[in-house]
């Protein structure tokens, strides 16, 4: 990598989200903003090889983005207003878009923005990951389970809905952030959910973005300490992010949980999020991130594989069942009840797990009901789920590991 790719690395992964929020603050426009901050980049990756870095990254950027808004506003005939409002957009040193708020960090200032109340939970998360963290539309489509153009039509309606509605983008002011708290934390759990798993690509993981995802959960618990699920999700993080060192083998192949060497575990981290858990539990309301970090310290804290709590691990599940339904935690649940029980139990839970055909549930399921049958003695039925999970795989580390697993059972 050059000096120049880093700097444009560095500029869309610092810069990106500022720029962006600057412009729809202007142009009252998602789509237009979104374009002229693509164009700003396009021409940095002309002109930067050429004329070198600028000094300040974020201004040239954003003058860049600026000039093309006002290009295409002025051959559109718009109006003068936005015109106006393009000519009031400073270019500070920070590159800072908004103020006037108690939010002590600027992309989650940005996040809070994004997840105005007047939209529905779904279109605030999507909307926040798709302007704000860099989540393509595909990306952001398998976090929700859901296929590509679907998540495309949703971002559509929801911009519509803003434009038709003139719901503004604007900082809430502190008294309002708790109706806002729950889609902010849905953005940093599927943004820490790709970080961990990357839906695509050659690595297994994404550490960029996990690290951004725990940086933003800690903030959150220090802008809301009384919040238990704020406090759930930033103790879910820190007890996934314990094990991420162990997580990956030679040449980055998926190493499982059973295997995984746990002298690696990053023990700082355990002991940090144990104490959040802890600390949430106090306030005695109970939520799916708090949950899920229960299910995780049951990992943590086993000595081996065979110490894991897999009976407490089903009753966590049965529990997030009840709170917050889904076929992924249906998934997890099967799965819990099969390592509990034996795999036949896990395997007729998993066949009411719906997964539409080709989704990336289906991949899961397939997978796991893979995993049950190899367990089971039943190599001919595993091999054939394996290579279904194959067909549907598209993560290089993930293929890895099912290329290996089949082998193991004669494919």
């Amino acid at each position: 990598m050059t000096a120049v790719d880093a700097a444009l690395t560095a500029a869309f992964r610092t810069e990106w989200a500022r720029l962006v929020a600057t412009l729809i603050g202007g142009l009252g426009d998602w789509d237009l903003a979104e374009e002229c901050a693509q164009e700003a980049f396009a021409l940095a990756w002309r002109t930067w090889p050429r004329d070198g870095v600028p000094e300040r990254p974020g201004a040239w950027l954003l003058t860049a983005a600026r000039r093309r808004a006002v290009d295409r506003l002025r051959r559109e005939r718009v109006g003068a207003a936005k015109l106006r409002a393009l000519a009031l957009i400073d270019t500070p040193d920070s590159g800072e878009p908004v103020s006037g708020t108690d939010i002590p960090d600027d992309r989650l200032r940005l996040i809070f923005t994004c997840c105005h109340p007047a939209l529905a939970f779904e279109a605030q998360v999507t909307l926040a990951l798709r302007t704000l963290t860099g989540l393509t539309t595909a990306e952001i489509a398998r976090a929700f389970g859901v296929p590509e153009p679907t998540m495309a039509k949703r971002l559509v309606r929801a911009k519509q809905k803003i434009r038709a509605a003139g719901i503004p983008y604007r900082v809430p002011p502190a008294h309002l952030l708790p109706e806002r708290t729950r889609a902010v934390l849905g953005v940093i759990y599927l943004l820490f959910n790709e970080g961990y798993l990357a839906g695509a690509g050659p690595d297994l993981q994404r550490p960029d973005l996990a690290a951004e995802a725990q940086r933003l959960a800690a903030l959150v618990v220090e802008l809301m300490p009384d919040d238990p699920e704020a406090g759930g999700l930033n103790a879910l993080v820190l007890l996934q992010q314990s094990r991420a060192a162990a997580r990956t083998g030679a040449g980055g192949t998926l190493v499982p949980l059973e295997e995984q060497e746990r002298g690696r575990w990053d023990r700082q981290l355990i002991g940090a999020g144990l104490a959040e858990l802890r600390r949430t539990a106090r306030r005695d309301r109970l939520g799916p991130y708090q949950l899920q970090a229960m299910i995780v310290a049951c990992h943590v804290t086993a000595a081996g594989p065979e110490d894991t709590d897999w009976a407490r691990i089903a009753e966590l599940y049965d529990a997030l069942m009840l709170r917050t339904p889904s076929p992924t935690v249906a998934l997890n649940r099967a799965i819990a009840v099969g390592m509990r029980s034996g795999p036949d139990a896990g395997l007729e839970l998993l066949d009411t797990v719906a997964a539409a055909p080709g989704s990336d549930l289906a991949r899961l399921v397939a997978a796991a009901r893979a995993d049950l049958l190899r367990r089971s003695g039943r190599d001919d039925a595993a091999a054939r789920e394996y290579r279904t999970a194959l067909d549907l795989t598209v993560n290089d580390a993930e293929r890895a590991y099912l290329r290996r697993r089949l082998g193991e059972v004669g494919g």
